[in-house]
């Protein structure tokens, strides 16, 4: 937990509680339903946590704006952006219905009114969205494939509305074949563990 207040430090007093409940409620959940490898949970705030947050240091959102979550697994990144923007709408899907049974308890769990947990593919879920993140679900052209049509032109946070993917490793060939406008953000700039060298957040504008 202290290395979220450490690249955060601005964050209030009920954000510190549900970041720090974060931790417990995942180990529990995690024992039952696994949705993150155990090898993992014992980097739990960095590796998923703060990699998750990744996109609030790229594109902060304002409030009002509406982001939906493609492939959320057991609710990363849109867990902790929700927590870190409790006035933004998040709607957090995946086809799995085990995984958003994760997310519905944790969300319920941490008193997140703004997050919408969805068991469903995001092609399928009707509706406008103002930016959509993701986390290793597929590739970024795969990804614009699915949402793109659904994003809304305009600013709503730091960055114009559009697609912001967390990705890992070279993307020159991924990205050749996006046929889209695109930035590279490294992680690396953001946050000094090891684990970040050649993780990136990828950014498409709408």
């Amino acid at each position: 937990m202290e290395v979220i207040e450490k690249y955060f430090p601005n964050i209030t007093a009920r954000q510190k509680e549900q970041f720090g409940a974060l931790g417990e409620l995942y180990a529990d959940w995690n024992a039952k339903i696994n949705v993150i490898s155990r090898k993992d949970m014992e980097h739990f705030y960095v590796r998923h946590v703060l990699h998750s947050l990744a996109i609030a240091r790229v594109c902060p959102f304002a409030d009002g704006a509406r982001v939906i979550d493609i492939g959320t697994g057991g609710g990363f990144p849109g867990i902790p952006l929700a927590i870190m923007f409790p006035d933004t709408g998040f709607t957090l899907t995946d086809s799995i219905g085990k995984k958003i049974l994760v997310v519905k308890e944790v969300a319920k769990a941490l008193d997140l009114t703004n997050v919408k947990p969805v068991n469903a593919r995001v092609e399928s879920i009707p509706g406008k969205f103002d930016y959509a993140v993701t986390r290793a679900v597929a590739e970024t052209s795969t990804l614009a494939g699915w949402v793109w049509s659904k994003l809304t032109a305009g600013q709503k946070g730091g960055l114009g509305n559009g697609l912001l993917c967390l990705k890992g490793g070279d993307l020159t060939e991924e990205l050749a074949r996006v046929g889209k406008k695109y930035e590279i953000f490294d992680i690396a700039d953001f946050f000094e563990d090891d684990f970040f060298d050649t993780k990136k957040v990828v950014w498409l504008p709408r």
